[in-house]
Order: structure tokens, then C-alpha cells, then sequence
């Protein structure tokens, strides 16, 4: 049976580029926004649900995700109703993820609203990545894609990191190198690797 390990983080702490490592060292990993991803493209499962909420979404054949934004800001309940149009789908998805992976000792669930959603319920172990704020938000603001509005508006929508900090299992500080964090995943797996042996 394979450790289920939870990868959590707000935006800009470097979530991403954590899961990144854990591919490099052959786990494994389950990415949540990909999932959704692929569940609005055309011929998605999630299209056609997604498309008796906001006909006009779906009308290109995959969801439009700046049509769904636009409409999400006009109808403040439209945001839960589309969340729970996409849970029973990912969790098939994650179920589907499991069966392929049965033989993997580690395999890992990258969820940037873990807690949010009860995922961590799922998970043997969670793992948030951290950052100090200064340098969240510079990371953020150097995309070029976001402006503060859409970061604040996101960060409202996420569990304060303070917060996520004190229900992980494992906590990495983004901030001090990626280096360093790769050398902390590496030594992760090898201890969960150790647990599942």
C-alpha cells in the first residue's frame, strides 16, 4: 500500500517547483489543477455539468474559464456549485491515480486547496511549503499575469498560511533555496520509502 502524502501550499510558495522534485526522483504525483485542467477541455467530464450552470462557458466546446471568472464575480454562490460539480470527478480521478501507482512505495496528491476541501482526510501525511510573506509576494508579483486585486482575491479564497503551518506533518521553507528544498524531499521519500518497506 502506498504512503499517501498531501502537498500543500498558498500560491507563490513554491508548490509547484516542490512537486517538480518529487518527479525527478520518480514519484509519482497526482496534480489537482492539471486534473481540472483536463476536465474543462473539450470532451471533458466536467464540461457538459460545467455548461448547465453557465451555457455560456461552454459554448467553444471546453469550459472558458474568463467567461466562468466573469460570471463567478456576478453570482456569489455559482463558485460552490461549480466546486461541487468537480469534487465527485476528482475524486474519481485520484482513485483512478491510486490504482495506477498500487506499487509505488510513495506517491503524492499536489493540492493547493487541500485543507480546504477535506482532502487531508484522504492523506496518510501533508506537507505544506512556506514561505515568509515579503517573498511570497514577490514571487507572485513577478509572474506578470497578476496584479494585487487577483492575488488578494486568491489568498481570501485560501487558508492563511500560519494556519496550514500548524496542521502539517511536514513543513518546508521555500525561502531558503530550492536547492536545499530538493535535498528535503529527497530525504522525505527516503524516510517514507522506509515506513512502507
Amino acid at each position: 500500500m502506498s504512503v499517501k502524502l498531501g502537498l500543500t501550499g498558498s500560491i507563490g510558495m513554491g508548490k509547484s517547483t516542490t512537486a517538480g522534485f518529487f518527479r525527478e526522483f520518480d514519484v509519482p504525483v497526482w496534480d489537482a489543477d492539471a486534473e481540472v485542467h483536463a476536465l474543462y477541455a473539450a470532451g471533458g467530464a466536467a464540461v457538459k455539468p460545467i455548461g448547465a450552470l453557465v451555457p455560456a462557458a461552454t459554448l467553444g466546446g471546453g469550459v472558458d474559464r474568463t467567461i466562468l471568472k466573469i460570471e463567478i464575480a456576478k453570482d456569489s454562490g455559482l463558485l460552490d456549485k461549480i466546486e461541487a460539480t468537480l469534487q465527485p470527478l476528482l475524486a474519481e480521478s485520484r482513485q483512478q491515480f491510486l490504482t495506477r501507482y498500487k506499487k509505488s512505495a510513495v506517491v503524492v496528491f499536489d493540492i493547493p486547496l487541500l485543507f480546504e476541501t477535506d482532502a487531508e482526510s484522504l492523506m496518510d501525511y501533508v506537507l505544506v511549503v512556506t514561505a515568509p510573506e515579503d517573498v511570497q509576494r514577490h514571487r507572485v508579483m513577478m509572474r506578470g499575469s497578476m496584479n494585487e486585486d487577483l492575488f488578494n482575491t486568491i489568498l481570501a479564497r485560501q487558508m492563511p498560511d500560519v494556519e496550514k503551518r500548524a496542521l502539517a506533518d511536514f513543513l518546508f521553507d521555500t525561502s531558503r533555496g530550492m536547492d536545499h528544498t530538493k535535498a528535503e524531499v529527497k530525504a522525505l521519500i527516503e524516510a517514507l520509502e522506509q515506513e512502507d518497506a
